[in-house]
């Protein structure tokens, strides 16, 4: 029987950061502008005035302090409020390109492998530049990888939904090794001139090198216990951009047509959900709560990331148990979990067992249970 390893992880981070009280500067210069320029409509109430933000209110919402963005200039015009991510000729490499290339050369090195090592590649991830050619064919031709690669996008839980995926290829025999890849520049469709999210996201990329057990070294990375996925449809998060708006000009630039959620409503029902998920896969291979080691969350809300790891062990988790990188990068989609463990994975010692989990829209949910080799 083929056992599948995560041999190797790999991360792509953006230069440039973008602090809470930079961020706030700027959306509250917005604020006075938008509420000046509807002074009579908001006089006759017509309009309701902006509301100003605060550092403060960012991070007891969400924990964030900072994140990475592919630009920040864009962003931080109070006149603009979109990062500039100038579009590329068809010759050059894309931007998401660029990006998982770095980190796939990571999660290769940290295995120990070189691209002819690997037979496919998965880019996983929320939000595509393009339809097609796949990025993920790029990404492999780019890597000089002769095998098969596909696009897959189930929101911020595309990484692992992409690590199962992996998993079958590696497991049932049809690829040694697998490269799912997560380049997430989410300042792209988040809209910087709504109060409620104009902080969640951030940018970056990872990288996470599956293989067969028996093509790595004795002792090296994680085996994968097991996989479970879960999906419910929900409205709550959504996102509406697609090629269909050009059929119906009166839509264009609705604010739905960038990042939306109803907040609260998510925090209430994804919670439980991803629990009962978690707890559901651990009794399904007879490992009690009291045994795992780490929890690499989704880092989207600290407050929910919290309450999750509270309602698995039944107690507060301390950070070395449920580590958080969201204060640093803030939201990056289905890439934050995969930051969590590859920042957050080397002092575990052999026989350590570990849950990798994302969840977001759709609602979806990805489950990973390791053990340190």
């Amino acid at each position: 029987m083929i056992k599948a390893v995560i041999s190797g992880t790999g991360l792509y981070t953006p230069p440039a950061t973008i602090d809470n009280d930079e961020l706030v500067e700027a959306f509250n210069q917005y604020v006075e502008l938008f509420n000046a320029d509807n002074a009579d409509a908001i006089a006759r109430g017509e309009v309701a005035p902006l509301q100003p933000s605060s550092s403060a209110f960012i991070e007891k919402a969400s924990g964030i302090k900072r994140r990475h963005v592919i630009n920040k200039d864009g962003i931080l015009d109070p006149k603009r409020m979109t990062p500039y991510i100038p579009e590329r000729s068809n010759d050059e490499p894309s931007v998401q390109c660029d990006m998982a290339v770095s980190a796939c050369r990571e999660a290769l090195a940290q295995a120990g492998k070189s691209a002819q090592d690997v037979d496919a590649v998965i880019v996983a991830c929320s939000n595509m530049q393009r339809a097609y050619p796949a990025v993920s064919i790029e990404v492999q031709e780019a890597l000089g990888i002769d095998g098969f690669a596909y696009d897959m996008n189930v929101a911020c839980s595309s990484a692992t939904f992409g690590l199962q995926a992996a998993v079958n290829s590696v497991e049932n025999g049809s690829a040694r090794a697998v490269l799912v890849v997560s380049p997430e520049i989410c300042s792209g469709h988040l809209n910087f001139r709504d109060r409620d999210s104009h902080f969640i996201f951030g940018d970056a990329c990872t990288a996470i090198l599956v293989e067969r057990e028996e093509d790595t070294r004795a002792g090296q990375g994680f085996e994968i216990l097991g996989t479970s996925l879960k999906t419910k449809f929900s409205n709550n998060i959504r996102n509406n951009f697609g090629f269909l708006n050009r059929a119906d000009e009166s839509g264009i630039g609705k604010p739905d047509k960038l990042f939306v959620q109803q907040g609260r409503k998510v925090f209430k029902e994804v919670s439980p959900l991803v629990a009962e998920t978690i707890l559901n896969q651990l009794q399904s291979l007879s490992i009690g709560t009291d045994a795992l080691r780490r929890m690499w969350l989704h880092q989207a809300n600290l407050n929910m990331n919290q309450l999750i790891a509270r309602k698995v062990l039944g107690r507060d988790a301390s950070e070395d148990e449920a580590p958080v990188i969201l204060d640093e990068y803030a939201n990056t989609s289905s890439a934050g979990s995969i930051i969590a463990f590859h920042k957050h994975k080397d002092d575990l010692v052999s026989g350590d067992l570990g849950v990798i989990c994302s969840f977001g829209a759709g609602y979806s949910i990805g489950s990973v249970v390791v053990r340190r080799r």
